[in-house]
């Protein structure tokens, strides 16, 4: 198992840089060169701003989430381990190696791994629902390249409901297996974690508020980068950019978001120049937004240092 996820690791960085390769080969370097050189003052500034927003957001639905599975986490603790977690995904390959450090560091502190980790998943999970009905409900509505393939999404998402409330229902008839008791466990963390009483309208609310908040920061980027398309162009590109950058085939954020980006604003009339630009722009805001767990980071190296060791004589 552990060769298949090295190899799998390897295939997806692989991929993410032929993605790089291909665009630069196509366009050539000038348009990852303008969006570095477009970056200014005021999209870093709204990015932090809109950065404390989202991130506020994640850690309150991931709190919301992990009372439900009796592992809650304080609001406050939620929010310095979720700037941690979006900063290790936004420098590290994969752009998921910080869920994974957070969940692991969660289910360490509350004595129980197992929780921590589902906690984390979870809520991952069902910001990742939320944010693909919002994008295909919108894309429904909205002129976009792919507006034509809505219906048949709508229909797989419907059918993929219905098979969850049917699997649901059979939950008492399930055997004792191990695929058995695994179905089992998810359910009832789904009932009392996402869709408690208490939860399910933070785990909404708090995930509607993380789109608005990335598409705003991409409209911004496109903005930046001298696009002068009205917003509700604007709009459906960026959430079929946010879609593809949940595709864990990226290096360290780089390579899908570059490709699609490129693609719908071509597709769009906008030129894949302007795509490519747009996304490095937004990539640099992104990456600032995430400069606080940065210094999260560093804070906890440095306490963790001076923290002095014991020494024990013996003789």
């Amino acid at each position: 198992m552990s060769g298949w996820r090295r190899h799998s690791k390897a295939i997806r960085l692989f991929i993410g840089a032929a993605v790089m390769v291909f665009l630069v080969w196509r366009v050539g370097a000038a348009p990852f060169i303008a969006g570095l050189r477009m970056v200014d003052a005021q999209a870093l500034a709204a990015a932090l701003v809109i950065g404390v927003i989202t991130t506020v957001c994640c850690a309150w639905r991931w709190r919301a989430v992990s009372r439900g599975l009796g592992v809650e986490v304080p609001m406050t603790q939620a929010t310095a381990a979720y700037y941690r977690s979006v900063f290790l995904n936004s420098t590290l390959p994969g752009g998921v190696v910080g869920d994974v450090h957070r969940a692991v560091q969660h289910g360490q502190a509350t004595g129980d791994v197992g929780r921590g980790v589902r906690s984390v998943a979870w809520e991952r999970s069902a910001g990742q629902i939320v944010q693909i009905t919002i994008t295909v409900i919108a894309l429904l509505l909205l002129p976009s390249p792919i507006r034509s393939w809505m219906p048949a999404a709508l229909i797989a998402l419907l059918f993929i409901g219905l098979v969850a409330v049917v699997l649901h229902g059979s939950r008492g008839r399930l055997g004792d297996s191990r695929p058995s008791r695994i179905l089992r466990t998810a359910f009832d963390d789904v009932r009392s974690g996402v869709l408690a009483r208490e939860a399910w309208p933070i785990v909404i609310g708090a995930s509607v508020i993380v789109v608005a908040g990335h598409a705003a920061t991409f409209v911004i980027a496109a903005r930046t980068a001298g696009t002068d398309a009205s917003t509700m162009v604007l709009l459906p590109l960026a959430l079929i950019v946010l879609a593809a950058m949940a595709i864990p085939l990226s290096i360290a954020g780089w390579g899908p978001r570059e490709g699609v980006a490129a693609w719908t604003f071509a597709a769009a009339g906008l030129g894949a120049a302007a795509g490519i630009t747009t996304a490095v722009v937004y990539a640099v805001m992104a990456l600032v937004a995430t400069l606080p767990g940065a210094a999260i980071l560093l804070a906890s190296s440095l306490r963790h240092r001076a923290v002095p060791t014991e020494e024990v004589v013996h003789g």
